[in-house]
């Protein structure tokens, strides 16, 4: 047998330590110094060149004076792999076309893991400069687009994936941080067809979500998101906002979806 292909043999280490640099870099704020990556990744400083100059010849990083940095061609990778996604594609045009969310901060999220995933943002007129940056995460137990895809799922289903005993991270004051509290949460959520987060992800934030299956089987659930200032978010305008996410979300649904026969 090839030693490559035996279990527990990295058949590319070269390739899984680049990963783990871009890794690194994402997660960095900011640019590294190679010393920092060396030690970062446990290598030598010769060999961690050696791979950051691979990585720049093909443009995923760049080098600056201050150290590494991710380079522009993350940023196309990560436009294209959103933009494979029918619904994605469509996402502007829905926004635009709403009179309540054309003026709205609105952003499409995945479940990645325990995570909710920000893949697009449109900029409405009244944008808030502010939400959650494409690429990055928050706890999908804590964010209005992360219950609004756990509330897609059932509670066991929800459980298996969290963990019974699960502890979630106290990003406010007011972040829910048992299961229990969770799955009230999610229970009043798929009542009135919208999740909120109250403040729980971001003080003086406040998100609005709705839960988009996917267009194809082989695509991931999404959801559609819209964060508001918590001094403008009075009930009236969370419920505007709910109910054209509904309306959104029946507009980038499958017409022969299983979710549009239900």
């Amino acid at each position: 047998m090839d030693d490559d292909t035996r279990e527990g043999r990295d058949p590319a280490p070269a390739v899984t330590r680049s990963i783990r640099l871009l890794g690194i870099l994402a997660e960095a704020g900011g640019p590294r110094t190679l010393t920092e990556l060396a030690g970062d990744l446990g290598l030598a400083k010769s060999s961690t060149a050696n791979l950051c100059l691979a990585l720049e010849a093909g443009g995923m990083v760049d080098r600056t004076p201050q150290g590494y940095r991710l380079g522009v061609r993350t940023a196309e990778l990560g436009g294209a792999f959103a933009a494979q996604f029918n619904q994605v594609r469509e996402f502007y045009s829905v926004c635009e076309a709403s009179p309540q969310l054309a003026s709205e901060l609105v952003q499409v999220a995945m479940l990645d893991g325990t995570d909710a995933l920000y893949l697009a943002r449109h900029e409405g007129s009244r944008s808030l400069r502010l939400g959650t940056p494409l690429g990055s995460r928050l706890p999908a137990p804590l964010s209005a687009t992360g219950r609004a895809l756990l509330a897609a799922m059932s509670d066991a289903e929800v459980v298996e994936l969290l963990g019974e005993d699960a502890v979630f991270p106290q990003l406010t004051e007011r972040s829910a941080t048992t299961m229990s509290g969770l799955l009230e949460v999610l229970a009043t959520a798929r009542r009135r067809g919208w999740a909120l987060d109250a403040e729980e992800s971001f003080r003086g934030i406040v998100g609005v979500a709705v839960p988009l299956e996917g267009w194809a089987p082989t695509d991931p659930p999404l959801a559609l998101g819209v964060a508001i200032r918590a001094a403008e978010a009075d009930y009236e305008r969370i419920e505007r906002v709910g109910g054209a996410l509904r309306e959104a979300a029946a507009a980038l649904t499958n017409p022969f979806s299983a979710a549009v026969r239900r």
